[in-house]
């Protein structure tokens, strides 16, 4: 009676280890298409989430070329989330603008930054709401990383972890400051980076 009471035991066990198991919540995938070749790949591959469930392109283009990157991508795999990751830089407003209405049609969605992905880094520390120089960008942020900003630095990540909560809170700040008024295209500076952050957050390990 007692072997068969703990092979009975064992089972019931088994089973429900098994259901706990099918019943753990699958985790999203993102595809996400950069802008840069490293500056951006850099940071979101080093969020600390499962490298199976995260695709990270460097494309080396820009605008709507960079969202038609994404939509051909996209296409090569089973994605929750496509994301492209653009900067408006100096681009005609037209063409900003014309990446974020293909990006809105195909479901693609955008972490844009006006005028750079800098800003992001920036929003680190501080909260900003005035237009900065792309020199004025690397020379606070020197100052407040303590050593000098490089684009590429493969350690950027790591170097902002401990603050990424408040960066999200001033970019949300940030765009709230805005309001319903808000053109992408037009106010420097604006992020919406933080929203991919938070989608990632949620998938961390």
């Amino acid at each position: 009676m007692g072997k068969k009471s703990s092979r009975k035991s064992q089972r019931k066990r088994g089973a429900s280890l098994q259901r706990a198991k099918d019943q753990l919540p699958l985790r999203k995938t993102f595809l996400i298409v950069c802008e840069g070749e490293r500056t951006e790949p850099n940071y979101f591959e080093a969020f600390r989430v499962p490298k199976e469930v995260i695709d990270v392109i460097g494309a080396g283009d820009n605008t709507i070329n960079l969202v038609r990157k994404a939509i051909s991508r996209r296409e090569e795999g089973n994605y929750d989330q496509v994301w492209v990751v653009m900067d408006k830089d100096n681009f005609p407003v037209e063409n900003f603008n014309n990446a974020l209405s293909l990006a809105r049609e195909q479901g693609i969605r955008v972490a844009y930054s006006n005028e750079a992905f800098e800003l992001w880094y920036l929003l680190h520390f501080d909260f900003h709401n005035a237009a900065l120089s792309r020199s004025t960008y690397k020379e606070r942020l020197s100052a407040r990383l303590g050593f000098e900003y490089k684009k590429n630095n493969p350690y950027i990540f790591e170097a902002l972890e401990d603050k990424q909560l408040i960066a999200i809170q001033y970019a949300a700040k940030l765009l709230e400051e805005y309001g319903d008024s808000h053109r992408p295209a037009y106010d420097n500076p604006s992020t919406t980076v933080h929203h991919l952050v938070d989608a990632l957050r949620e998938v961390a390990v």
